[in-house]
């Protein structure tokens, strides 16, 4: 058993690579980079030079190319000791064209060109743009010098792979204030210290909370390993893929927060979420000295929803649950009735579920909800469900009764049960023993594929009732050209999918003992 799982585990993650591979392939080398922009709320406001660095900018954010801006060269020429600072500043700013370039500064373009030239890079001096009167320049249009290399999708693949799980460390960030270090405690500061509380924090960590408990569900969170599926830029702009389906959504909810300063004020502010920021206290001003005592002080907004994840598997799990409670039972009562009324009743519904487009009878039922003013308009009131888990469920019911129907049937048509029948048992031990058993066998299977589907939502049903779930997100990402939540979204299927079927192959081996992962040699 050990030994099948090893192996259907690295089978799976081959298969998830592959095509997370594939994906890749086409996203990134048959779609036109220049289409990213489609839903950029940023570039249009940007103008001449600005936009056109912007796109660099960008495209360096989504792994397409390696930028590198002048200035930033010659910050890290002072940091590695090669010049001053006095240097840089005097040679850091270009004329408008490069032929008015000072002396020094055009020694250093000079250097610059050289060197990355000589590094297979491309390096783009773009000169500055005046108005028609020729004194005044343009918006944006002010003079640039960079440098870039297109990123082989080879190296994007493995950057992408390695990526995905990222371990906190303490020697995350450049310059702390105090020890580095982790540190347990019993009472968590972000409740004023006064409430018993556990919680690991770190210093020098990208988190400041590496473990801490809340009264949220699953109640006990961490930031200490993280997913970083790539970073969306219409879903959910400049969010990772993974942090936009798992993150709370709807109003924001404020409560009494307890600064790091200890000042205390009615806030939004998530201090479970603090992460590092090099140089922000400082830049921060009197705002942020007065609420951090150090780098520590990014956030996110405390909200009173679910995340996409956790509104779609709370519809997916309750209809699942519906369609298993009456798909077998009737399915059962078919089969065990074959061609009696309630086989012939059950059967025309399978038929009609199957033949009716899911779209249909989702409206059909839309309209009589809307008869007995249920909301058709997903809000997160208890009722609201009702609609979105009826219409979801309907099709699995039909599904399971289709197939608990077939394997039933097989069973009772099987020699091993005619020979039961001779050997003197009644039909209800034939059934209860044997038939349902064995039967029960193939169903089981797709249990776990149901409970992990339910994570990533559906389609038709989250659209027609407007559920902000993580249903639409894979078509949404297409539909914008969001290639890394393309790929993001894809690698979550494909790491489901994979999970499911070996969680399946677990659990039918754990009911029937006759079911082994072993081979025997002869």
């Amino acid at each position: 058993m050990t030994k099948y799982l090893i192996k259907r585990i690295l089978h799976g993650l081959i298969s998830v690579i592959i095509v997370v591979m594939a994906v890749m392939l086409l996203v990134y080398n048959a779609i036109d980079r220049e289409k990213i922009f489609m839903q950029d709320p940023l570039i249009q406001k940007k103008a001449s030079n600005e936009k056109e660095v912007y796109k660099y900018q960008a495209w360096e954010d989504y792994g397409y190319l390696d930028y590198v801006p002048y200035a930033d060269w010659l910050k890290e020429l002072v940091k590695n000791g090669e010049i001053t600072e006095d240097t840089r500043a005097a040679v850091v700013k270009i004329a408008v064209k490069a032929e008015e370039d000072d002396p020094a500064v055009a020694e250093y373009v000079r250097r610059f060109t050289e060197y990355y030239e000589s590094k297979g890079y491309t390096v783009t001096r773009l000169d500055a743009v005046y108005q028609t009167n020729g004194a005044t320049l343009v918006k944006g249009g002010s003079q640039r010098l960079f440098a870039y290399k297109n990123v082989p999708i080879i190296v994007r693949m493995w950057k992408y792979f390695t990526g995905v799980i990222k371990i906190d460390n303490i020697h995350y960030a450049d310059n702390v204030t105090g020890e580095r270090g982790i540190k347990f405690t019993l009472h968590d500061p972000a409740y004023g210290g006064e409430k018993f509380s556990p919680a690991i924090t770190g210093n020098g960590t990208k988190y400041r909370y590496l473990l801490y408990f809340d009264k949220q569900f699953p109640f006990v969170h961490q930031n200490l390993i993280t997913v970083n599926l790539g970073l969306s830029y219409s879903i959910n702009y400049g969010v990772d893929v993974w942090d936009t389906m798992v993150q709370p959504q709807g109003a924001i909810v404020k409560a009494d927060t307890y600064y790091p300063t200890g000042f205390v004020e009615n806030s939004s502010n998530d201090l479970h979420t603090l992460r590092y920021s090099a140089g922000s206290l400082d830049k921060g001003g009197e705002f942020m000295s007065k609420r951090f005592v150090d780098d520590y002080t990014i956030t996110t907004t405390e909200k009173n929803g679910l995340s996409k994840m956790g509104y779609s598997f709370i519809i997916g799990i309750i209809a699942s649950l519906i369609a298993y409670l009456v798909g077998i039972p009737v399915g059962i009562s078919m089969s065990r009735h074959q061609n009696k009324l309630i086989d012939k009743i059950g059967t025309a519904y399978i038929i009609f579920i199957i033949a009716v487009p899911s779209l249909a009878y989702i409206f059909m039922f839309r309209a009589i909800g809307m008869s007995f003013n249920w909301p058709v308009t997903f809000n997160g009131t208890p009722k609201a469900y009702i609609l979105p888990v009826i219409s979801l469920a309907l099709k699995d019911i039909g599904g399971l009764m289709r197939w608990t129907r077939r394997y039933m049937i097989d069973q009772k048509n099987s020699d091993y049960v005619k020979f039961a029948r001779s050997g003197g048992l009644s039909e209800p031990e034939i059934f209860r023993g044997h038939i349902l058993k064995n039967a029960m066998i193939v169903i089981v299977h797709g249990i776990p594929g149901t409970i992990l589907g339910a994570l990533v939502g559906a389609i038709i049903t989250e659209s027609v009732y407007t559920v902000p779930g993580a249903g639409g997100m894979l078509v949404n990402a297409i539909t914008y050209y969001d290639n890394a939540a393309t790929v993001g979204v894809a690698m979550f299927y494909a790491l489901l999918s994979v999970t499911s079927l070996i969680l399946g192959d677990v659990l039918m081996a754990m009911i029937d003992p006759r079911i082994s992962f072993t081979s025997k040699g002869r």
